[in-house]
C-alpha cells in the first residue's frame, strides 16, 4: 500500500518556508530501505529566522496575543490541535509507521496519546489562571507577597526518532500551555509527522511564530538552537552523549536545560509470580517500539528458583512474535529505524557472544525478510556485570538475563548501572512491591507491569539518564519563571535611617 508523503518546507512564523540554503534530506523507509521522500534541512540561518519570529510572537500586542494571554485562551488552541490530531489519526499513524518502522497499531496508539497530551495541557493552562497571584504567608503583617507565573520565553525543543510526534508533543504542548514560543527540532531520522503538526497549527490558526518546526541535522540545526543567545531554555530527549553536548552549548549562555537521556533499566521478577503474565510484561517492557525505548527494561533479573522455566518460556514467547512490514495486520515488531542503528544492534549481539554470553535466540535477520532493517528479538544469558551488553544501552530488541538469590542481591544488581531512568518490579508480595521501589535509584518504577506512561504523571530520571521532569504538572512548570511580588502595606515610614535634621 503506497502512502503519499507530503512535501513540506520548514514551518516558520506560521507559514512554510524554504531553507535558506535550500538543502533537503532523503527519507528512507526502514522496512524497504527505499527513499520515499525528503525533508528540508535547516541550518543556523533558519534558526535565526525562527528565533526572531518567536521573539516577535511573545511581544506582539504587548504580549496579549500569547505570552500574557489567559491560559484559557491558549487552551482553545491546544484543544483544537488535539481535535485535528484525532481527525487525521489514520493518516498520521501510517506516516509514523513508514518513517520510523514501528507497527501501525503502536503508531495509532501514539496518536491517541498525542491528542490526550494536548488535551491535558489545555486543562493545565486553564488551571494556571486559577493559580496566578497565589499569596505567600509572611511573618510580618506590614508586607504582602504573591507569586506570578510567567512563560520562560523562547524555548528550543530537540526530540528523538523513536516516538517522533509523541516525544515532540511532550515538549510542545506544555511549552505552549505555559505561554512560551517554541522551536521544535525533531530527529532527521523521523520528522514526517512533526512537519504535519505544522500544517495542523496553520489550520487551527495558531498565532504566527508561536511554534516553528525546523527539520535538519543535529550539528547544523540542533547545535545552533542549543547555543543561540536568544533562546531562553532547551529541552532535549536523546542519547547521553548528545545530551552532554547540548548541555555544554546551553551553558555558554547560562540557559536552563531539561535532559531526558538513555537508560539500561532493570525488570526484577521474583519467584512468587504468575510466570506467563510476567513473561509477557518482560517482552513488552523491552520489545515494544521495536526495542527502541529509552526506558526499555532490557536487563532481566529473575529469581534463580524459577529462572530455567522463566527463560524457556521467554524464548518460546519471543519466537512467536510476528515480525513484519509495519502496516501488515498483527505486526508486533517492525524494522530498526535506520541502517546505522541496525548495524549497531547487530554489533552489540556479536560483542556479547565474543565476551562469552549465550544468545538463546534472535539477534539476526529474520529469514523471511530479505530487505529492511529487521532483527529477530534476542535473549542473551550467561551475562556478567563487566560485559558491554550489561552496561550499555542497545536501543534495539535485546534482553540480557541474570539471576539473583535474595531481594538484597536483586536491588544491588538493579542499581548496578550509571543510568537511572526506570525499573520494573514483578511480585505478588504487596509489602515487597512497596519496599523495593523505594530502594531503586530511578525516576520511574512500574509494579507488575512495564512501560505504561500517562501524561498526568511526571517522567524523568537521575544519574546519566538526565534531570528535570516532563509530563504532569511538572511538565508545565519547567517552562515557567516564578516572579515574587512583595508590597509594603503600612502607612508608617520604614524608619531604618534617621531623617535629616535640616
Amino acid at each position: 500500500m503506497a502512502i503519499p508523503i507530503p512535501s513540506r518546507q520548514l514551518f516558520i512564523d506560521g507559514e512554510w518556508r524554504e531553507p535558506v540554503k535550500r538543502n533537503r534530506i532523503p527519507v528512507i523507509n526502514p522496512a524497504t530501505e527505499h527513499v520515499i521522500g525528503d525533508i528540508p534541512a535547516a541550518t543556523a540561518e533558519d534558526v535565526d529566522v525562527a528565533v526572531e519570529a518567536a521573539r516577535k510572537a511573545l511581544k506582539r500586542n504587548g504580549g496579549k496575543d500569547w505570552a500574557s494571554a489567559s491560559g484559557a485562551h491558549r487552551a482553545k488552541y491546544l484543544r483544537a490541535i488535539a481535535s485535528k490530531i484525532l481527525e487525521k489519526k489514520s493518516e498520521l499513524a501510517k506516516l509514523e509507521a513508514i518513517d520510523c518502522g514501528k507497527p501501525l497499531e503502536e503508531a495509532a496508539w501514539d496518536m491517541d496519546d498525542v491528542a490526550g497530551c494536548f488535551e491535558y495541557n489545555a486543562y493545565l493552562a486553564e488551571e494556571l489562571d486559577k493559580k496566578q497571584n497565589t499569596s505567600v504567608p509572611l511573618p510580618m503583617d506590614t508586607f504582602k507577597c504573591h507569586l506570578i507565573k510567567e512563560p520562560i520565553g523562547v524555548v528550543g525543543l530537540i526530540t528523538p526518532w523513536n516516538y517522533p510526534l509523541l516525544m515532540a508533543t511532550w515538549k510542545v504542548a506544555p511549552a505552549l500551555a505555559a505561554g512560551c514560543a517554541a522551536i521544535l527540532k525533531p530527529s532527521e531520522l523521523a520528522s514526517l509527522t512533526c512537519l504535519e503538526l505544522g500544517e495542523i497549527c496553520r489550520e487551527v490558526g495558531l498565532p504566527p511564530g508561536v511554534l516553528s518546526i525546523l527539520t535538519g541535522l543535529g550539528p547544523e540545526a540542533g547545535a545552533s538552537l542549543a547555543s543561540h543567545p536568544d533562546v531562553d531554555k532547551i529541552a532535549f530527549t536523546g542519547s547521553s552523549v548528545t545530551g552532554s553536548k547540548v548541555m555544554t552549548a546551553a551553558a555558554q549562555n547560562l540557559k536552563p536545560v531539561t535532559l531526558e537521556l538513555g537508560g539500561k533499566s532493570p525488570i526484577v521478577v521474583f519467584d512468587d509470580v504468575d510466570i506467563d503474565k510476567a513473561v509477557e510484561w518482560t517482552l513488552f517492557g523491552c520489545f515494544w517500539t521495536n526495542g527502541q525505548i529509552c526506558s526499555a527494561t532490557s536487563r532481566l533479573l529473575v529469581h534463580e528458583s524459577i529462572a530455567e522455566e522463566f527463560v524457556a518460556k521467554l524464548v518460546k514467547w519471543t519466537k512467536n512474535i510476528k515480525i513484519s512490514e509495519p502496516l501488515e495486520d498483527g505486526c508486533r515488531l517492525g524494522p530498526i529505524v535506520s541502517g546505522s542503528q541496525y548495524e549497531k544492534v547487530l554489533k552489540f549481539v556479536s560483542t556479547a557472544k565474543s565476551e562469552g554470553a549465550t544468545v538463546l535466540c534472535g539477534g539476526e535477520r529474520p529469514p523471511h525478510l530479505e530487505k529492511g532493517f529487521y532483527i529477530e528479538p534476542a535473549i542473551i544469558t550467561n551475562v556478567t556485570r563487566s560485559m558491554q551488553i550489561w552496561k550499555e544501552e542497545v536501543f534495539g530488541p535485546v534482553i540480557c538475563v541474570k539471576t539473583f538469590a535474595t531481594e538484597e542481591e536483586a536491588i544491588e544488581l538493579a542499581n548496578d548501572t550509571r543510568y537511572g531512568l526506570a525499573a520494573a518490579v514483578i511480585s505478588n508480595d504487596l509489602e515487597r512491591c512497596d519496599r523495593v521501589p523505594k530502594a531503586l535509584e530511578v525516576g520511574v518504577v512500574w509494579v507488575n507491569c512495564s512501560q505504561p506512561c500517562f501524561c498526568q504523571a511526571p517522567w524523568g530520571g537521575k544519574k546519566r539518564s538526565g534531570f528535570g521532569r516532563e509530563l504532569g504538572q511538572c511538565g508545565l512548570e519547567i517552562y515557567q519563571n516564578v516572579k515574587q511580588v512583595t508590597r509594603y502595606t503600612s502607612d508608617e515610614a520604614w524608619g531604618w535611617y534617621k531623617p535629616p535634621t535640616h
